[in-house]
């Protein structure tokens, strides 16, 4: 069953926590800003998830639009039980998307009701310098 969410009509843009500048690697950065995002959508709180989204996201996607499409994808796989890093990517530069500071990180997951899923998180430096979540997708 392929699931996917697609929130934005930017590819692969999405949402993501602030996180505040460090001297962490961008990958580092980017990985902190998707995991406490993450925890966000584990927990449900899709409207809180918006909210923590980059700029870019929240104006160009409702939220009533992201809750709804993000319960749709997610709720019917249950419980998060494993969720692992698989890679990280930097990039200057992603289709459709304005250029930036972007990492793609692709997660091995597994829940309740799906055994093995990818979860495609984009995080983006955004305006003021924290890393949010730009672009969200699961398969």
């Amino acid at each position: 069953m392929k699931l996917s969410v697609l929130a934005c009509a930017i590819a692969m843009l999405g949402l993501a926590v602030p996180l505040a500048v460090s001297s962490q690697s961008p990958e580092a950065a980017a990985e902190s800003a998707a995991r406490a995002w993450l925890a966000l959508i584990d927990a449900g709180s899709y409207a809180e998830s918006w909210n923590a989204a980059a700029t870019l996201f929240r104006q160009r996607v409702p939220q009533s639009q992201w809750q709804i499409s993000v319960s749709n994808a997610r709720g019917p796989l249950g419980a998060l039980k494993s969720r692992t890093l698989q890679s990280a990517q930097f990039a200057a530069t992603l289709p459709g998307a304005p250029d930036g500071e972007y990492v793609v990180l692709k997660f091995a997951s597994s829940f309740e009701n799906k055994a093995a899923a990818i979860e495609t998180v984009t995080p983006m430096k955004d305006a003021d310098g924290s890393w949010r979540v730009s672009g969200y997708y699961i398969k």
